[in-house]
């Protein structure tokens, strides 16, 4: 759908996303360029994820226009939903939420990617319930870089056990770490947390683990993130603007928990 499109019957706060995208992508694309200059790595070695959790398949259109095609949600059926309203096969689709047992099956066939995976018992669902017609699922282990109490991911000293269990599983490939790191507006700290992670994962591939990816960073410590190697950054609000309430829908209420980005 091409912005002229949509509705005029939207919410002004929306009409005033949908018109922002554009300009905010390429603001995005921008500073993870500098970012990737600023310590001699090539920009074209760190993958966007729009992340559009919450916003429409109108959104998904406005930035597909703008040239983006990765794009992560959080909430599983509202993804689904999305997928099937965009059905376009040149958009991939990254999970990067929490995970219920009861929504790996619809994780399992309709995404390419799930970058949240933090217990064996969902690594397990995912393979038995991934279509054999469809790719191997991409999978990231999620690792509670932190040490954050009641927060989602795997310790890191548990990080090993988990990838060598996962990695033998048929119809997933795993292919790294992910980490949301405690908040933090100090760019030394933000970079700290960033480390560990790279650290954790040099330490997988020394112990035999093919690992070659690092989803880590989004709106407000792309920058930080960059500089320790990430190869996937997942960014929101930089580029749909602040997420409304109003804009969950009621498959998600009380059911599949939000991830900022």
């Amino acid at each position: 759908m091409l912005p002229q499109q949509i509705s005029h019957t939207k919410p002004l706060f929306l009409l005033e996303i949908m018109d922002t995208i554009g300009a905010n992508l390429q603001a995005v694309r921008q500073r993870i360029a500098n970012a990737a200059q600023a310590c001699g790595r090539s920009p074209g070695d760190i993958g966007l994820i729009a992340v559009s959790k919450t916003l429409g398949a109108d959104a998904v259109a406005v930035a597909r226009e703008h040239g983006q095609t990765a794009f992560g949600e959080s909430y599983a059926q509202e993804g689904v939903a999305k997928i099937a309203a965009t059905s376009d096969p040149a958009l991939q689709w990254h999970f990067i939420g929490p995970i219920q047992s009861n929504k790996t099956r619809m994780i399992a066939e309709h995404f390419d990617w799930v970058h949240s995976v933090e217990r064996l018992k969902i690594a397990q669902r995912l393979s038995a319930a991934r279509p054999a017609g469809l790719a191997p699922l991409q999978v990231c282990i999620q690792v509670n870089i932190g040490a954050e109490p009641g927060k989602s991911g795997v310790a890191a000293g548990e990080a090993l056990a988990l990838a060598r269990a996962v990695a033998a599983l048929p119809r997933l490939k795993l292919r790294g770490l992910m980490a949301i790191p405690p908040v933090s507006p100090d760019y030394a700290q933000q970079r700290r947390y960033f480390a560990q992670l790279r650290q954790l994962k040099d330490a997988l591939v020394s112990a035999g683990i093919a690992l070659d990816t690092l989803s880590m960073g989004m709106s407000d410590d792309l920058e930080a993130a960059i500089a320790e190697g990430a190869t996937l950054v997942r960014v929101g609000t930089a580029i749909f603007g602040p997420r409304q309430k109003t804009l969950v829908t009621e498959n998600t209420k009380g059911s599949e928990k939000p991830v900022e980005s």
